[in-house]
């Protein structure tokens, strides 16, 4: 069965403001919008060209006191993020040449129809250095921005309206949907992103997570951490952060099984000081060499940890062998060596060849490479090499 595709925030906003647009120049949208996707082709003399086009119902639109309001139900589709279901807000009006300069808060979208674009309530603005938006300006990410004015700009067709229009986004709950996103680590503050590169989010795609991780790579080389730590995901993070307390919150960057991609991408920002934290499962994937450490695409195999582990053992190691090669998951593995006498020297068998492995991602860091274990409530460091 295939699974369904959603829409990004920024298509959300896109259609809001085209409903809302359109509503003032006496356009009717019944029940949808057709949405322009990004990228978008551009040819000298000629409007940019959409990749594609999606069909986006509408939650409301009114008109009252010459300004239009138009919603939009944010659609996560299969893969849903925290913005799911969230309700994406876009009030227009009509703008004289004497409204034509920016306000405060608001950016000027070059390009025709001059377009002011403003945030409103649950909007986060951008308050830290390192994102593709300028601090003090609402989160509102370039290509959105594009899109957002490539909608507006057909809806102005259709009526031959040549002046410009101010838009002004807004999230209702955007603020406490913003607490369970990256975006207080990123300095994004009051509220969500309006995102999305393509304009359609596809289920357990990779490229929301890699988009993730370089932001937070870049937030954190714009606001000078000496070093920055890597983990794969919020239990490991937390660790690490016990570990290193003095470190601002910001040099902390979760990259969840995209171990090569982030490493190669630390030392691309500038890293030459590099900590990666995870647990004994992901560990031993990276000792067998893997750059991406998901359960599907890239099996733990037993029989070859069993082997470190042998080679490494004080004594008569046949037993252990066939023990942990037995094991079904990486948890009774870790419960085994641990258990043992001599668990510190099986533990950095695994934990020396994943060392090599991250080094051959970074090349040119320094890597410190903490094993990290959550087998009691508050977890602890096995190995730090």
């Amino acid at each position: 069965m295939s699974l369904r595709e959603g829409f990004t925030t920024g298509s959300a906003a896109t259609a809001a403001a085209m409903a809302a647009f359109g509503r003032l120049l006496g356009l009717e949208f019944p029940a949808a919008v057709d949405c322009p996707l990004p990228p978008f082709a551009e040819t000298p003399g000629e409007p940019p060209t959409a990749a594609g086009r999606l069909n986006i119902p509408l939650a409301a639109v009114t008109l009252s006191d010459g300004r239009a309001t138009a919603a939009v139900i944010k659609d996560g589709g299969d893969d849903p993020d925290a913005t799911h279901r969230a309700r994406i807000e876009a009030e227009a009006e009509l703008l004289t040449p004497a409204d034509a300069a920016p306000g405060g808060g608001e950016i000027l979208v070059p390009g025709f129809p001059l377009l002011l674009l403003r945030g409103g309530p649950g909007v986060g603005r951008v308050t830290l250095p390192g994102l593709p938006v300028a601090v003090g300006e609402p989160a509102i990410n370039p290509v959105p921005r594009r899109q957002i004015q490539a909608g507006l700009r057909e809806v102005a067709a259709l009526r031959g309206y040549k002046g410009g229009v101010r838009v002004t986004l807004s999230v209702p709950d955007g603020e406490n949907i913003a607490r369970r996103t990256l975006n207080p680590r990123l300095g994004i503050t009051g509220g969500i992103s309006i995102l999305g590169t393509h304009g359609t989010v596809r289920p357990y795609s990779h490229d929301a997570w890699k988009a993730s991780i370089l932001e937070g790579l870049s937030v954190a080389r714009a606001v000078n951490c000496p070093r920055v730590f890597l983990s794969t995901g919020r239990r490991s993070e937390r660790l690490l952060q016990n570990i290193f307390p003095l470190d601002r919150e910001q040099a902390f960057v979760q990259v969840a099984d995209f171990a090569e991609f982030s490493l190669r991408s630390a030392v691309d920002a500038g890293f030459r000081d590099i900590v990666w934290g995870c647990f004994f499962g992901k560990l031993v994937k990276l000792a067998q060499g893997l750059g991406h450490t998901h359960a599907h695409a890239a099996p733990l195999e037993m029989e070859r940890l069993a082997r470190w582990c042998a080679e490494a053992a004080a004594g008569d190691a046949r037993g252990l062998e066939s023990a942990i090669a037995s094991c079904t998951t990486a948890g009774q593995a870790l419960d085994l060596l641990l258990h043992r006498p001599d668990a510190d020297a099986l533990l950095r068998a695994p934990a020396l060849r994943a060392k090599r492995v991250v080094e051959s991602f970074a090349p040119g860091a320094r890597i410190e490479l903490f094993l990290l274990s959550m087998n009691d409530d508050t977890g602890r460091e096995l190995i730090r090499l």
